[in-house]
């Protein structure tokens, strides 16, 4: 009963690219780009989400369409409180009443102020309660590993802004690393290539697709093509440009090399027993950078360990703090401790 009158418990995937919401008892209800369209003076907010999204590129002087995390961190403190607040009543209609317990995923290495700013974010969106998981710890669980056994369990959770590799056993992370070389380095990667070599400025949304489409991170069977469209860095013109899946395989390798030396530096500083249980079970890969096609054969032929990727690596953290809304009492212990007085 208590839990209908404050509205139900919320868990929140805060990420760089997509914010997700899990809601008690319902599963996911909302997945919408992390973007939002501000009144360049007002600040008043115009639109979030897929609409803001749309906006990315296209706006007139008078608006501006921001995203307000980078890094996997709050960049933009009230557009960040503003989009929060926005999901939280795109759930609870009647705002006024609803006052749920939140959990937010964060990424492991974040400072205490940077913590401290998702909360207060989370408490003026108007939360009773806000608790912070690891982004790793909640993939681990939303991917249904035994996180609480003494049993070594590895997550590579490749976001929008940051990578984040972990090891986990006996309900907590043994050794983790963060690094930010994930789905937008990869974008501004195909981005600088593209004018490196071709004259051809476009713009990240068009990076973005090049990325879904001719992005991979192992070779191919079959190569393929596909006209890319911008404006010549000379002409100023627009201009359209052939490039391979190889081209853009060569483009993205300085990201891709970079996570692979995060999950090696991971590797490098995990016990011996729980290595031992990794090279055995594998690591998971989860994050919409787990998408990319040949990533999982990347990592699998330069660490020479089993690689598994989640069933749906992009709600994967989501489900997993869902779970923790779910069943909170007995996942209550895997949250990051609230050391703020008075709430």
């Amino acid at each position: 009963m208590a839990n209908s009158f404050f509205g139900r418990d919320m868990a929140v995937d805060l990420g760089t690219a997509n914010t997700l919401v899990y809601v008690r008892g319902r599963g996911i209800v909302v997945d919408e780009p992390s973007v939002v369209a501000l009144h360049a003076q007002t600040r008043d907010v115009v639109a979030v989400g897929h609409e803001a999204k749309r906006m990315v590129g296209r706006t007139p002087d008078g608006i501006v369409a921001i995203r307000p995390l980078r890094d996997g961190v709050i960049a933009d403190f009230d557009a960040s409180e503003q989009m929060l607040r926005y999901f939280i009543e795109q759930v609870h209609r009647r705002s006024w009443l609803a006052k749920p317990r939140l959990v937010i995923c964060v990424p492991t290495g974040i400072t205490s102020v940077e913590q401290r700013a998702v909360k207060e974010a989370g408490y003026l969106a108007g939360a009773r309660r806000v608790f912070i998981i690891e982004e790793p710890m909640a993939a681990a669980i939303g991917a249904g590993l035994p996180v609480h056994q003494a049993t070594g369990n590895m997550v590579v959770d490749i976001g929008g802004g940051t990578t984040e590799v972990a090891v986990i056993s006996l309900g907590g992370v043994v050794t983790s690393l963060s690094v930010r070389a994930a789905g937008d380095k990869i974008d501004a990667a195909i981005m600088a290539w593209l004018k490196k070599e071709h004259g051809l400025m476009i713009g990240e949304a068009t990076a973005e697709d090049i990325k879904m489409t001719l992005g991979s991170a192992h070779w191919l069977p079959v190569e393929s093509h596909a006209d890319v469209r911008g404006r010549d860095m000379v002409s100023g013109l627009p201009q359209a440009v052939s490039v391979s899946t190889t081209d853009i395989r060569q483009a993205i390798t300085e990201p891709l090399t970079d996570i692979v030396d995060a999950v090696r530096a991971t590797l490098d500083q995990t016990p011996p027993e729980l290595a031992g249980d990794i090279m055995d079970r594998g690591l998971v890969l989860t994050g919409g950078g787990a998408r990319l096609t040949g990533l999982d054969d990347l990592i699998r032929t330069e660490t020479g360990i089993p690689v598994h990727v989640a069933d749906n690596p992009l709600t994967t953290v989501a489900l997993g703090a869902g779970k923790c809304v779910e069943e909170f009492d007995a996942l209550e212990p895997l949250m990051v401790k609230d050391t703020r007085s008075g709430r």
